[in-house]
């Protein structure tokens, strides 16, 4: 797009011309601290925006890489229980609820992503959802086994918490519920196998790798036994 051509009133002008900018900042950035929005692909609120906070690590998932796992997982979640584990700005859980999801818990560590996805809720009345602040993997463990539906896993990249997370959500995950494993590294058959797991569905986007597994057959069961 070309850059408009400033005359000669718009030089005299400056300050108007510095101001004009700032108006136009989207409303996650004008809240402090903001990064930008992401959008809800699909379901009851299509098409609503999702703001960004700007923190360390943070990495919203491309609305790609959602469109592709919903796609995966059937555009109807009617009646499935689902965790995100590391909620960020929520959108991973919040695609669930929109489709249907009977449950959808948020969990987030940081305070103040929490309260946002909080405020998140009560914007949109989103009464099967519970935002939970802690530690992902505790809440994962804290679980019931064999109650998840879908277990949503998507922690920074730069921490340790990959395994962990793996194998308490395998303990979670119900007979025929999903896992989705966000990661910087494709997961292999001899990782997941001990957990009674396979792959279902693997996507490279750009950096990351993203995974939908599932209970191989008497996998979990067997590997919980051993």
């Amino acid at each position: 797009m070309k850059a408009p051509r400033r005359n000669a009133a718009a030089a005299a002008k400056p300050a108007k011309a510095a101001a004009a900018p700032a108006a136009r900042k989207s409303p996650a950035a004008r809240a402090g601290g903001g990064a930008g929005e992401i959008r809800i692909i699909g379901g009851l609120w299509k098409r609503t925006r999702l703001p960004v906070a700007d923190r360390p690590g943070l990495r919203p998932t491309p609305d790609r890489v959602r469109e592709t796992l919903f796609n995966w997982l059937g555009q109807d979640l009617t009646g499935w229980r689902c965790i995100d584990a590391f909620a960020g700005t929520g959108a991973l859980g919040l695609e669930a609820a929109s489709r249907g999801a009977a449950q959808v818990v948020l969990v987030e560590q940081d305070a103040g992503l929490a309260a946002q996805l909080e405020t998140l809720r009560e914007r949109l009345g989103a009464q099967a959802v519970r935002v939970q602040r802690g530690d992902g993997v505790a809440a994962l463990r804290a679980l019931t086994p064999g109650s998840q539906h879908l277990v949503l896993i998507d922690p920074p990249f730069a921490g340790d918490l990959f395994a962990p997370a793996l194998a308490a959500a395998a303990r979670a995950l119900a007979p025929d519920g999903f896992i989705y494993l966000e990661a910087p590294a494709a997961c292999t058959a001899e990782a997941i196998a001990p957990l009674g797991l396979e792959l279902h569905r693997h996507l490279k986007a750009g950096a990351v790798h993203a995974h939908l597994l599932r209970a191989a057959p008497g996998g979990i069961a067997a590997a919980a036994a051993d």
